[in-house]
């Protein structure tokens, strides 16, 4: 299967120690900085590590040479610890990585945007708060904003800046969430098509995907 040759990863990297952006963008900037092959368990991937303006470190995972092409499958994923590396039930975050993975490498090309945004923006320790407060009854909507947050504090400036780097011309977005479109359109990605998600609930999980779908607008079909 084709991928992203050496030759031009050093091209990318080129142009990323060259990019520059304006000072009122400068905190969703990325550059990208270092690449390697990574074989999974899901399929053949390369990993792409940026320098990123708001400091934290994001990547992107790659199947296939995705370089200036059209109607590629991209997933932009927030950083779940408990979810994605401990396998919680209380949320969809780990099957979704898993399954985004999965259609990416089935498809034979892709990117996944694994964003260092825990708890929709909040951190990892203020989710463990927010799971606090929903031990004691509130929905995660309700905890967020008990702990003085917006029902989902993510950005997605520094996601169209990754996707930028690999002057992708349009992208079909797997994803369940109408803001994650809304946003990355501000930012001049051009989204031509949706890829759903759909994810099996269970008993730990079940009130959480309902507020999802009952207050941040989430497509959740299978969800009632």
């Amino acid at each position: 299967m084709a991928k992203i040759s050496g030759e031009e990863i050093g091209r990318l990297i080129e142009e990323g120690s060259m990019h520059s952006c304006a000072k009122r963008s400068r905190s969703s900037c990325a550059k990208l900085i270092a690449a390697a092959d990574l074989p999974s368990k899901f399929g053949n991937f390369q990993v792409f590590a940026f320098e990123t303006g708001d400091g934290k470190e994001h990547v992107a995972f790659t199947c296939g040479n995705v370089l200036n092409k059209e109607n590629v499958p991209v997933r932009i994923h927030s950083e779940c610890l408990t979810g994605d590396a401990i396998g919680s039930l209380r949320c969809d975050c780990g099957p979704q990585l898993q399954a985004s993975l999965r259609q990416i490498a089935k498809r034979r090309r892709g990117i996944v945007v694994y964003l260092r945004q825990e708890g929709r923006g909040i951190g990892l320790v203020n989710k463990i708060r927010a799971y606090q407060l929903q031990d004691s009854g509130l929905d995660t909507v309700e905890a967020n904003k008990v702990l003085g947050f917006r029902p989902d504090e993510r950005t997605y400036g520094i996601a169209a800046h990754m996707l930028n780097a690999f002057h992708v011309k349009s992208i079909k977005l797997i994803s369940n969430n109408p803001s994650k479109f809304n946003e990355l359109r501000k930012h001049g990605i051009r989204i031509i098509g949706r890829i759903p998600l759909t994810i099996k609930p269970n008993k730990y999980n079940i009130k959480y995907l309902k507020t999802k779908k009952s207050k941040l607008g989430q497509l959740l079909d299978n969800v009632a």
